[in-house]
């Protein structure tokens, strides 16, 4: 994507969280593949599959071992009507969640096979399986480990049952293999970041709030400073979004909002700079957190769409430049755009308390143009809406 130029105007370069453009080296040499064994996680899970309702079935599948012992995970499995192939959807809870069945029934009712998995170990009703993995909580994530413990730990656990939930999706003969997608949600979309830079078979991935570089910012900084620096290092190394971020080949959405408390928009940015191709945002003025909140926002839809079922794709907004005080955005767009916004916040408090406001932009044949607001030090985005309701966003930018 180019970028207007002003020849007889001072261009103030933004200041961003990452300076310099993204590599373009092929994601396969970027990819690094941590300490799950991909061959073995690419193979289909052994399953069991149990009571059905409506469009929804239970579904138990083999995960990794736990201390030396097998281990099954629990999920909810969505099918359309009909006989296929389905393109198809992997559904990653967050923290404090579990297998959804709504969420299920909602990809089944949208036309895609979907698999939404328990990843704390627990069965259909809530309480915790016999046989199930590592409970979800800060202890589990954070708690301290050797190398020959990375295999206890629970994303160790929770990245390996996402791919064999991929696996299990793949191996059913109602599903087109070739179109399979994932999207997480806090947590979810944490291990959708991994997932996706680790799994080379899926074609679209939607990380909603969750991202990396969460030692940078993040709501877990006091756990990262109760750490010795040699485990910080090591669950850094491991477990951290941004050591796969890289690998992601994939269309990629990223969904959040201005003010989440988990995932500041800092973190965010480096996080989706990570990224080797183009990516999409949607940065929302105080989105809310939460579950339902995180799967219902319909660019999620349209994106998948876009790239599983051949549906017009969202706008992509390119980086904004800044002029004599106007910021430009390049649009590139396959529907008709109806509003454009500037977003924006002159606070330097925790970004969580920031408050923003918005004001509307110009809109014109490939563009969106707005008059900063004379305030420093200033962050903003610019945001355009189609004739579909979908809105997405530019990178943001600071001016100091």
């Amino acid at each position: 994507m180019s970028y207007p130029h002003a020849s007889a105007l001072l261009v103030v370069v933004l200041t961003t969280v990452f300076t310099g453009e993204p590599a373009k080296a092929d994601p396969a040499e970027r990819r690094f593949t941590g300490p799950w064994n991909l061959e073995t996680l690419k193979q289909a899970p052994q399953a069991t599959w149990g009571a059905e309702s409506g469009l929804v079935r239970e579904v138990y599948y083999e995960g990794e071992s736990l201390r030396g012992k097998p281990t099954r995970v629990f999920a909810y499995y969505g099918k359309p009507k009909g006989e296929g192939p389905f393109p198809a959807m992997v559904l990653v809870h967050g923290g404090g969640g579990k297998a959804f069945r709504e969420w299920a029934q909602l990809w089944a009712e949208r036309g895609y096979a979907a698999l939404a998995m328990d990843l704390a170990g627990h069965g259909p009703e809530g309480p915790r399986l016999d046989d199930g993995g590592p409970e979800q909580d800060d202890q589990g994530k954070f708690q301290d480990f050797a190398d020959s413990e990375v295999g206890q730990m629970w994303t160790y656990h929770a990245v390996a049952a996402v791919i064999r939930g991929h696996s299990l999706l793949a191996a059913r003969p109602e599903v087109d293999a070739k179109r399979i997608g994932i999207t997480g949600i806090s947590w979810g979309g944490y291990l959708t970041c991994i997932v996706a830079g680790l799994d080379d078979r899926l074609k679209v991935a939607v990380p909603v709030y969750g991202c990396g570089s969460l030692s940078d910012n993040s709501a877990w900084l006091g756990h990262f400073k109760a750490m010795t620096p040699t485990h910080r290092d090591r669950w850094l190394a491991h477990f951290d979004p941004s050591k796969y971020l890289g690998g992601v080949h994939c269309p990629i959405l990223f969904v959040n909002g201005t003010n989440d408390f988990a995932y500041p928009l800092d973190s965010y940015q480096k996080s989706y700079r990570q990224v080797p191709g183009p990516v999409d945002l949607c940065v929302t003025v105080r989105m809310p957190h939460g579950h339902s909140q995180g799967w219902t926002p319909r660019e999620i839809g349209l994106f998948v769409d876009s790239i599983l079922e051949g549906g017009k794709p969202l706008a992509r907004l390119g980086e904004p430049v800044v002029a004599n005080g106007l910021a430009v955005t390049e649009i590139e767009s396959q529907t008709p755009l109806v509003k454009a916004e500037l977003a924006y916040t002159t606070d330097q408090c925790e970004w969580p308390k920031r408050e923003w406001k918005t004001i509307e932009a110009t809109l014109s044949p490939g563009k969106a143009s707005v008059k900063l607001p004379e305030n420093r030090p200033l962050v903003f985005f610019l945001t355009v809406k189609d004739d579909r309701g979908a809105v997405t966003s530019s990178p943001h930018g600071e001016l100091k």
